[in-house]
């Protein structure tokens, strides 16, 4: 987690402060149900409540000596309260801290990453409607196919992206648990009940079963879908990257009356918010191998996760909230060229339309190989010469015997490719 790619908003979730914010609210928590199963002498939790003091400075000190970080807050917490502090953390274990405030900082994570997703969705649905019927080559293996619209491209993602959004919201029910279980999950020494008031309280299920910490196939489930998430803003982004090529010029990003592109060519206008995702998105992928080589830990409980998740934990929903947020904006002030659109569609001088006409030789009683190997002649010839489809076949003496003229020109016609565009514009949009 670097600064130039992390918001305030994402940042201060992964914060000292907060992390240990959300350690006192567990113990504080821990400490009423306790209280009112009588395990421990009434007005405790209040009393913490009010006399402790989280200082992130004085905790990393402790913990200089001790070794331990939870030991370390619940000395500095102990300092602030006095004895009555002594009645924290009681059957508890480190993880049952640890884990629980993690699962709540991811939590809180995901939920502004589905704020990003929401606002993403809004920007590029606007897109899809106002380039509905926006002509544009469509490009298979990177080359001219068949005619295509702009909107249907931008629909395709919008899909993608609703896909997404359900994915995470499904990750963050699958880890917003609570486990205070204690010393390798049995309860002996702390009561369930505990655990069933932490987690109402703080807005979680409870774990079933735990090993003294969560498991971690809840958590790789989490990553693997911020992986699946970036995966999904590259593609976009080398979408972009694509048409804004000088060759193919269809889009551009937008770029600054004071923004400069290169520092040696002044004419230049590189993808560079494009770039910077595709680069992105290779960062917050690498946090899904760890995460699932996470799942497998030692009996009941090792720390070889621990190290893992204290860097990919932020590294990866920081980056991933930054990428959406640029996306987003990318998104919403993307300069679209539908001139320059159809002018590529041009460039192949009706070649786009060669399967409508094979399609249509085999009406006329010809093969498909029969047709194919005819309308292949002809467009091969306009490959070489740089010549007119269309007049090619017009002088074919086997096709002019028999498509009459009227009907083969009948065949260019781009509407044609967009007839079903308002279906499949239905079946995406309807609530």
């Amino acid at each position: 987690m670097i600064e130039r790619y992390s918001r305030k908003e994402l940042k201060d979730i992964w914060d000292d402060k907060n992390k240990y914010s959300l350690w006192l609210k567990i113990e504080i928590a821990a400490a009423e149900a306790m209280e009112k199963l009588k395990l421990i002498p009434r007005g405790v939790a209040k009393k913490v409540k009010v006399r402790s003091r989280i200082n992130p400075k004085r905790i990393l000190d402790i913990e200089k000596n001790v070794k331990h970080d939870v030991i370390a807050f619940l000395t500095s917490i102990t300092e602030k309260v006095g004895n009555d502090a002594k009645y924290l953390h009681k059957g508890m274990t480190s993880s049952d801290v640890l884990d629980t405030c993690f699962n709540l900082q991811l939590k809180q994570s995901g939920e502004i990453i589905v704020k990003d997703l929401d606002e993403l969705l809004k920007n590029i649905k606007k897109q899809a409607i106002k380039h509905k019927f926006t002509l544009c080559v469509g490009r298979s293996h990177g080359i001219h196919a068949e005619p295509t619209t702009f909107g249907l491209k931008m629909l395709t993602f919008f899909e993608e992206f609703k896909r997404n959004r359900k994915r995470l919201l499904n990750s963050i029910d699958e880890i917003s648990t609570c486990a205070i279980s204690g010393a390798v999950g049995t309860f002996a020494n702390v009561d369930p009940k505990v655990e069933k008031y932490v987690a109402k309280k703080l807005n979680l299920k409870i774990e079933p079963v735990s090993t003294q910490i969560i498991p971690r196939d809840r958590h790789a489930q989490f990553f693997s879908t911020l992986g699946i998430i970036s995966s999904s803003i590259e593609r976009f982004a080398t979408e972009i990257r694509h048409l804004q090529r000088t060759e193919v010029l269809e889009v551009e990003e937008f770029f600054g009356n004071k923004q400069k592109g290169s520092s040696a060519m002044p004419h230049k206008k590189n993808p560079i918010l494009s770039e910077n995702l595709t680069g992105l998105a290779r960062l917050i992928r690498s946090s899904v191998i760890p995460a699932l080589e996470n799942v497998a830990l030692w009996h009941e409980r090792d720390i070889s996760h621990s190290a893992v998740e204290r860097n990919i934990g932020p590294d990866a929903t920081t980056a991933l909230d930054f990428a959406l947020v640029r996306l987003n904006n990318l998104i919403k002030n993307l300069n679209i060229f539908p001139k320059k659109m159809k002018k590529n569609i041009d460039i192949t001088h009706g070649l786009l339309f060669s399967q409508r006409v094979l399609l249509e030789l085999t009406n006329y009683g010809y093969t498909r190989e029969q047709s194919y190997k005819i309308v292949q002649r002809n467009a091969m010839k306009s490959w070489k010469d740089n010549s007119s489809f269309y007049e090619n076949l017009r002088k074919d003496s086997v096709i002019s015997k028999k498509i009459p003229v009227n009907k083969l020109k009948t065949l260019f016609d781009f509407s044609y490719h967009t007839k079903k565009i308002n279906i499949i514009f239905n079946r995406c949009l309807r609530k």
